[in-house]
């Protein structure tokens, strides 16, 4: 049952990038139009539509770019991105032996409560620091999305300004070299399609999820840590 469940929701990941048709390039304001004033158009690609209907329905909010727009998948596709990176990161910190004293635990009376898993068991002195080091990296996160500033871009349309949404992008974006708005949408996709599949590998398999990213890297990350280890 895990298996299908894994599988059906990558194939429906997938499905929502099937290629659009020629009315893919409209902006969501323009989807925002009643349904009544459209020409039928030919069958539109799942991720579109759904683009399409939310917006019909929520236009007061579709107009910023929430729900499933092009502004969101490229948001999604960044977090992951930068989520692969804290991974590795912390995968060769605990392979490496940068972090002091790894399996002591934390003080009660020092660190209280917030120390706790459950009743007087306490974190390790790895697991509190990658957690304080995720947490850091999620509000610098917020910080960059929230208050961006003038040459970042912003987490949300602005709307009040006329800024649409960019055109559906589809299955491919047209290939171009460097560093292009369809490079950042392709490796966003990589890096969140990469998130999924590892973590119903290490749900079906019973792995550890840093098990599983050092077994799919060749234990390139983790070469060496055992003979450096004293």
């Amino acid at each position: 049952m895990k298996v299908a469940a894994v599988l059906a929701c990558t194939l429906a990941s997938a499905s929502a990038f099937q290629a659009p048709s020629a009315f893919a390039g409209r902006a969501l304001a323009t989807r925002a139009a009643p349904k009544a004033n459209r020409v039928a158009a030919p069958s539109m690609s799942v991720f579109t539509d759904a683009q399409e209907e939310f917006s019909s329905n929520y236009p007061q909010i579709a107009k910023y770019g929430w729900g499933p727009s092009t502004k969101a998948e490229r948001w999604n596709g960044r977090h992951a991105m930068f989520g692969w990176v804290v991974i590795i990161g912390t995968l060769y910190a605990q392979a490496h032996h940068l972090i002091p004293n790894p399996t002591e635990t934390l003080n009660l009376k020092e660190w209280g409560t917030l120390a706790t898993i459950s009743g007087k068991e306490t974190l390790s002195q790895e697991r509190a620091i990658i957690l304080i080091a995720h947490v850091h990296a999620l509000f610098v996160s917020l910080c960059s999305a929230w208050l961006p500033l003038n040459y970042m871009d912003s987490l949300l349309l602005d709307a009040d300004s006329g800024e649409v949404d960019e055109p559906a992008i589809g299955l491919f974006p047209k290939f171009s070299t460097g560093i292009t708005m369809g490079a950042e949408i392709m490796n966003g996709r990589m890096a969140m399609m990469g998130l999924i599949t590892a973590s119903g590998y290490s749900i079906i398999t019973g792995t550890a999820f840093l098990d599983t990213v050092d077994l799919w890297t060749g234990h390139l990350i983790t070469a060496g840590a055992a003979a450096g280890a004293v």
